[in-house]
């Protein structure tokens, strides 16, 4: 994150408004969502357009942006 992380944006996250440091990229977001940036079966679409995980750290969110993050679980 920059300097800016005083300050804070407003986005939708999973569809719940959500403040987040201003110049949080999608890596950030999905750490504030709780899951693992790092962990396999985790997607994430930016206002409905998938980004690709080698993105996520280089994508910035920006205010009223809809971030979507969807984790893959196994099972039936």
């Amino acid at each position: 994150m920059t300097a800016n992380d005083h300050c804070t944006i407003a986005i939708e996250a999973n569809g719940r408004p959500l403040d987040v440091p201003a110049g949080a990229t999608v890596r950030d977001v999905v750490r504030l969502l709780g899951a693992d940036p790092d962990e396999r079966g985790v997607a994430v679409a930016l206002d409905g357009a998938v980004v690709p995980r080698s993105r996520w750290s280089l994508t910035a969110v920006l205010a009223l942006q809809r971030v979507e993050v969807v984790r893959a679980t196994a099972g039936g």
